[in-house]
């Protein structure tokens, strides 16, 4: 029986989170209290990765895991959310870490920056059907300052000279600044409010649903994808955690698949 070919490919990064939650941030030197502990899994190409195959991706992870118990703990969670893990390494020389992402599809590539640097290598550009950063992310790259959807469609458009095919900025609870070389005017797409209790994993949540509707609904529009992506996403920081945040296909409205 021939094995099915993965709709989403994540080269990337895997991470433990060792998270404490406290009343607010120590100074330099200070010992406070916390209230809660936990361990969870990041990282964000695992993170993008586990939300595609929640929403019902057929998905792989290609990266390394440290030869650990947070290795042999990463693996049995992909295998948990049937992601595959045929390209899941682990070594002995180094432990369970992170590293910057790459998102690949087999229908789009997207590229997401992060973390990003001044000089990124020009290929990155040309080579992204789809190319997708924060605020602070645009702002390394290009030098201007984001602050407002019209800072990221000026951003956006800066990147797009640089041969990107379409750029999505991300601005949060603002939503984010869509464009592309058929139509280099920005369009902002705003989200909707909802009470945020976490928002970390929010951006990779975005990036982990794009890459699923691109994948699965290549004939939808940019723009409806990015809609239904901001939405997922935004259902993401209404609960603690990361991946432990990010919903499921039977968790959201079924008129989004």
């Amino acid at each position: 029986m021939a094995q099915e070919i993965a709709a989403v490919v994540v080269v990337g990064s895997c991470m433990t989170d060792l998270v404490s939650l406290t009343p607010r941030l120590p100074k330099a030197g200070e010992t406070i209290h916390g209230s809660k502990f936990f361990i969870g899994f990041g990282g964000k190409g695992a993170n993008q990765c586990i939300q595609a195959a929640r929403l019902g991706a057929k998905a792989a992870m290609v990266c390394k895991v440290g030869n650990d118990s947070f290795g042999n703990d990463y693996i049995e969670n992909f295998k948990k959310n049937n992601v595959s893990t045929e390209f899941v390494g682990q070594t002995a020389d180094a432990a369970t870490g992170a590293a910057s992402i790459i998102v690949n599809g087999e229908v789009k590539t997207i590229f997401n920056p992060a973390p990003a640097i001044a000089d990124l290598d020009p290929q990155f550009f040309t080579y992204s059907d789809i190319f997708c950063c924060n605020e602070s992310e645009a702002e390394i790259l290009t030098g201007i300052p984001v602050r407002s959807p019209g800072d990221a469609g000026n951003a956006g458009s800066v990147l797009l000279e640089r041969g990107c095919r379409r750029v999505i900025v991300t601005l949060g609870g603002e939503g984010c600044v869509i464009l592309s070389q058929e139509v280099r005017t920005p369009k902002h797409i705003p989200t909707r409010k909802v009470k945020a209790v976490d928002s970390t994993g929010a951006g990779d949540s975005f990036v982990g649903a794009l890459a699923f509707y691109a994948a699965h609904y290549p004939d939808l529009s940019m723009e409806e994808m990015v809609k239904r992506s901001n939405y997922i996403a935004s259902v993401s920081v209404q609960a603690a955690g990361t991946q432990t945040s990010y919903p499921s296909k039977k968790d959201l409205p079924q008129d989004m698949f």
